[in-house]
C-alpha cells in the first residue's frame, strides 16, 4: 500500500473511531482505503459511484448508491457530508475540492491540493480533528 493509501487508511480508522459514516467515490485506490480504515473502526461506508452498478462498489463499502451519472456523481457526494478530507492530488479529488468550496463546506486536505480556501492538516488525527470541530 502506498504512502498515499495508508494515509486515506488512517483517516477512515479516525473518522470511524469519532463515530462518523464514512463517504467516498466507492471505487479502488484512495477511496478504498479511507474505506478500509472506517469500517477497521466500525463505520457505516457510502459509496457514490459513478456508474450504474451497485456491484461496482470496492468491497469496504457498506452501502452502495449507484448513480449512473459518471463524474458528476461527485456533486452527489459533496452535498451528502458535512465536511470534506481530500488526500491525495487526483484531479477527481481537485473537481470535489472545488465543488466543495462553491458548496462552502468545510475542506481539509492531507498532501493534497493547495487551493485558496482549503485547511491543510500535517496528520489523518489532525484533518479529522478539523473536519470535526465545526461539524
Amino acid at each position: 500500500m502506498g504512502h498515499i493509501a495508508q494515509l486515506a487508511q488512517q483517516v477512515g480508522q479516525f473518522l470511524g473511531w469519532a463515530g462518523c459514516d464514512v463517504y467516498t467515490g466507492g471505487l479502488g485506490g484512495v477511496m478504498e482505503a479511507a474505506a478500509r480504515g472506517a469500517v477497521q473502526a466500525g463505520a457505516v461506508t457510502i459509496g457514490i459511484l459513478p456508474g450504474t452498478e451497485a456491484s461496482d462498489a470496492n468491497t469496504q463499502i457498506t452501502i452502495p448508491v449507484a448513480t449512473g451519472l459518471g463524474e458528476a456523481r461527485n456533486l452527489i457526494l459533496i452535498h451528502s457530508v458535512e465536511a470534506i478530507i481530500a488526500v491525495g492530488k487526483g484531479y477527481g479529488t481537485l473537481s470535489e475540492l472545488a465543488f466543495a468550496l462553491r458548496a462552502q463546506k468545510r475542506v481539509i486536505t492531507l498532501e493534497s491540493w493547495d487551493v485558496e480556501g482549503v485547511i491543510p492538516a500535517e496528520s489523518p488525527e489532525a484533518a479529522v480533528r478539523e473536519a470535526l470541530r465545526q461539524a
